[in-house]
């Protein structure tokens, strides 16, 4: 019998491995070097973006023309910096998030910018707002700051990526903005939250592209083991058994804990998401979150696409693209009654599942087709028809 046990549990290591890429394993995801630029869009990405709005083409040249009518490409923006940013629930109150956000996402839009152009004042105007925000921020505070410092610090290392990595001119400040994505950012997302689920998953995209920024292995492989278990108990798979999957620190231990914890929802069939009951919203947050640390994972040479967290990210886009574009909702799921308003967040999900894996995802791709170009949410979502639509790289 010992022999026998011996022999199944080296059975169950060598099938746990053989679900992962060479070198990888779920405690070590890290990649023995990291890649560059790396955060949610890669450098193959950015030339495929960059060859189509040069060549005029479609959806790429309208999905550009969108961002750089934005105020977020504005060369003549003001950093609004400020040493701590308060965010209360529902932005009350709100001393600086809005202001730390937006300006993210301007940094990110203005890398974009200078790598499409090669226009140096997008480059210095990123690094203007990346300068001025490492020479102040200290703190995050109040009920928010877990979840503002996980949507700001998504945009972050994304814009900063872009420019340390394609950028030939000089950002004398890079060292003191690694600093405060490792002081400021990184200590208050990195050990999650046991709030709504789009909490965890956002402040898991913000530090797995921290730690990539920061070539963090240690960082990036405890996000990463965050990031799968919250995926797990975020969107549900029939696979998954009777009830949900959960978050082991929740002490969700009963079918009513549960059903409360999924807003009152008591039925559960794939795709459907922890806060589907609550809005499309905030599920829309979560999807995204999961979307771009997927992506994020396959640049750094880790597939999750072909993991659950693939088959939930699949199958959540399709479930909520369906009701998005119109069907009824039956009264078996949430009451009959849902609140819509996904976002802009399926371009990323799509274009890895359906174009490069080959998933039929016929409502999910009506929907994405039916929002280009994609704009902002203007938390962390931001141009993603221009950097994933239709990209095979």
């Amino acid at each position: 019998m010992r022999r026998t046990a011996l022999l199944a549990a080296a059975a169950a290591l060598v099938a746990g491995a053989l679900a992962w890429p060479a070198g990888a394993a779920p405690g070590a995801a890290a990649p023995a070097a990291f890649v560059h630029p790396g955060v949610t869009v890669s450098k193959g990405q950015l030339d495929f973006t960059r060859s189509k709005v040069n060549a005029g083409a479609q959806p790429w040249k309208g999905a550009f023309d969108r961002m750089m009518a934005s105020p977020y490409a504005d060369l003549n923006r003001t950093p609004r910096p400020r040493a701590v940013v308060e965010c209360g629930s529902y932005s009350k109150p709100n001393n600086g998030c809005t202001d730390e956000r937006e300006d993210a996402i301007a940094a990110y839009t203005q890398a974009l910018a200078w790598y499409v152009t090669r226009d140096e004042r997008h480059a210095r105007k990123a690094i203007e707002l990346m300068d001025a925000w490492s020479a102040a921020i200290r703190d995050h505070t109040n009920s928010n700051a877990p979840l503002q410092t996980g949507w700001a610090g998504s945009s972050w290392p994304r814009a900063a990526e872009i420019i340390k990595y394609t950028y030939t001119g000089t950002w004398a400040n890079a060292g003191r903005f690694a600093t405060m994505l490792r002081d400021v950012y990184l200590p208050e997302v990195i050990n999650g939250s046991n709030s709504n689920g789009n909490w965890e998953l956002s402040m898991m995209e913000a530090a797995v592209g921290i730690s990539v920024f920061l070539e963090d292995k240690a960082s990036y492989d405890k996000a990463m083991t965050k990031f799968r278990t919250r995926t797990a108990a975020y969107v549900y798979l029939a696979s998954d058994g009777d009830l949900p999957k959960t978050v082991p620190s929740q002490n969700l231990n009963t079918r009513e804990k549960v059903v409360k914890y999924w807003q009152g929802q008591s039925t559960f069939v794939d795709g459907l998401s922890q806060e589907t009951c609550r809005d499309f919203t905030h599920t829309g947050y979560g999807l995204s979150a999961i979307s771009h640390v997927a992506e994020t994972s396959r640049i750094q040479g880790q597939d999750l696409y072909g993991t659950d967290v693939g088959e939930r990210l699949r199958h959540g886009l399709g479930f909520h693209a369906k009701y998005e574009l119109g069907t009824a909702a039956p009264g078996w799921l949430c009451g009959g009654s849902l609140k819509q308003g996904l976002g802009p967040i399926t371009e990323v999900g799509h274009n890895a599942l359906a174009n490069r894996l080959g998933h039929a995802m016929t409502n999910t791709g009506t929907l994405t087709l039916r929002g280009r170009p994609a704009g902002s949410n203007n938390l962390f979502v931001a141009w993603e028809t221009l950097t994933h639509g239709d990209n095979p790289a």
